[in-house]
């Protein structure tokens, strides 16, 4: 009885305790209503507004590449109304601080590797025959199609105008079908399926009707629909009738998949791409995060204008050196010290005014580009064992005779022709040439040699390591052919250049070079 009796004591004393303590916490803890029960704070220590205001950072947030997920809205989505919290309402900005992020890296578009399986037709290889333009039409099957004599006035005329014989390709179906040029095993790789849409980009000016159309329908018959985005067109103020309301009606017929854009003055072909690369998604290659793809069973064919083309002058900001000009601002924005390189080889570009380059290199800072020393050893490694770096130049320019008007001449020869004397013209093209630490005498990839006859100078392709036979004293105004001891020498009457004995009297042994620069 006594332990009974000890035992409810016990009992009763423990329940006590807990019930005490259960009413000290509800004492303790702080009512709706309640102030607050530590004490009453300092509000005047506190910024004043909304805390999502106040506690910016200091320094920006950095940026992370990636999607921002919001965790609210995937609880939401995966029984988000099982959790006790209140998630209804959608986060304002004010509210964005409080909520949960997550920084996912977006996932590459990756393939499979192309696979080669012998005998069995590729995934994408038509399984029928292309259909005809036109059956047993002109030009089918890219036979050749010949016009008679009664065409050429006509034929001479189209050239004049557009540079190609717009005769023959008007009479050729838009449609025709063409040979397959591939190698035989393109027909049976196999393919990824899960490829990115692409859009292709066709700038034109004044071009041909058929010429143009035929390009447009070729693209279009011979994609895969699912893959072709878009074809965009870029007319670069074109002023023939044709190209007017005729091809935005023709256009039509493709429901929105071709488009059409007018440039509002000539803006030349770079440019006008450019435009294109705008209107559709323009990408950075290589240096800027970019890739170009190589596809070795691929076949786009090019025309080139036949001789009497006219020509399209160029736009009237571009100048007389277009090319020259658009190569000079590529090694300018892109090429870092590697643009001495370029130099060397073409050194009448060192003074050309090449126009605002300040936007395209801004892109480069902004986008964070790598440098060309980057490109060279990660990409393109391989280009010096096949293209050597030029050794630097020791001097360029015309070679003229000394004191008088006439200049070495290429005149336009390659590959074994001879080198003549000609009035200077002080263009450069056939009478630039540079001589370099190498001691080769060059013009582009051509080097100046003796010929056949031991006598003649000739012009031909060579190597870094070829022809490293000549020597320029300025001060004498001479050049030596070291292999032989001779000096250059020429003909002012004859046209000819060749190399004999070094005699300081001789007058035709006397040369010099000066600069000449591109405009």
């Amino acid at each position: 009885m006594r332990l009974k009796v000890g035992f409810i004591l016990r009992s009763l004393l423990v329940i006590g305790t807990f019930l005490g303590l259960v009413v000290l916490w509800s004492s303790l803890s702080p009512k709706p209503n309640d102030e607050n029960p530590f004490g009453k704070r300092d509000d005047s220590l506190l910024p004043k507004g909304d805390l999502a205001d106040q506690f910016k950072p200091v320094v920006p947030w950095p940026h992370v590449e990636g999607v921002e997920v919001d965790l609210n809205s995937i609880r939401l989505k995966h029984g988000g109304a099982n959790h006790p919290h209140n998630f209804d309402k959608l986060p304002n900005q004010k509210q964005v601080i409080q909520q949960q992020y997550v920084t996912f890296r977006p996932h590459s578009h990756n393939y499979n590797t192309p696979v080669l399986k012998k005998g069995m037709l590729g995934n994408f290889e038509p399984k029928d025959p292309e259909p005809p333009g036109v059956p047993a039409g002109p030009g089918e099957g890219a036979k050749p199609f010949i016009l008679g004599p009664e065409y050429k006035d006509a034929i001479q005329a189209s050239i004049k105008e557009f540079g190609f014989n717009m005769v023959a390709s008007d009479m050729i179906s838009l449609d025709r079908t063409i040979s397959d040029i591939r190698h035989e095993e393109c027909k049976y790789w196999h393919y990824d399926e899960r490829l990115l849409t692409s859009s292709v980009i066709i700038v034109f000016h004044n071009e041909g009707w058929s010429t143009l159309m035929r390009t447009i329908h070729s693209v279009i018959k011979r994609t895969p629909r699912k893959y072709l985005a878009e074809i965009v067109m870029i007319d670069d103020f074109s002023n023939k009738v044709h190209l007017k309301e005729r091809l935005e009606e023709y256009i039509k017929q493709w429901n929105g998949l071709v488009k059409l854009f007018r440039n509002e003055k000539r803006e030349g072909l770079i440019q006008a791409r450019s435009i294109g690369a705008e209107k559709a998604t323009k990408g950075q290659i290589w240096q800027c995060g970019g890739k170009l793809l190589f596809v070795p069973c691929s076949r786009v064919g090019h025309i080139y204008r036949l001789q009497g083309w006219q020509g399209n002058p160029p736009p009237a900001h571009v100048g007389s050196s277009p090319t020259l000009k658009n190569y000079v601002r590529v090694v300018e924005v892109w090429w870092d010290e590697y643009k001495d390189y370029f130099y060397a080889s073409r050194p009448e570009t060192l003074t050309l005014a090449y126009g605002d380059i300040s936007e395209l290199k801004r892109f480069r800072e902004e986008h964070r580009c790598k440098s060309f020393k980057w490109f060279m050893e990660e990409i393109a490694y391989d280009i010096p064992l096949h293209y050597p770096l030029p050794p630097k130049n020791v001097e360029w320019g015309e070679i003229r005779g000394f004191e008088t008007s006439y200049c070495i001449d290429s005149m336009g020869h390659t590959n074994g022709g001879n080198v003549e004397i000609g009035p200077c013209h002080r263009m450069g093209g056939n009478q630039l040439f540079r001589i370099n630490e190498a001691n080769q005498l060059m013009q582009y990839d051509q080097c100046l040699t003796r010929g056949g006859d031991n006598s003649a100078v000739i012009i031909t392709h060579c190597d870094q390591n070829q022809h490293t036979e000549w020597k320029y004293f300025k001060d004498l105004h001479r050049f030596t052919h070291v292999p032989t001891g001779k000096c250059l020498d020429r003909s002012d009457l004859l046209h000819k250049v060749f190399i004999s004995d070094c005699d300081t009297s001789k007058t035709t042994q006397r040369w010099e070079m000066n600069n000449i620069v591109a405009v």
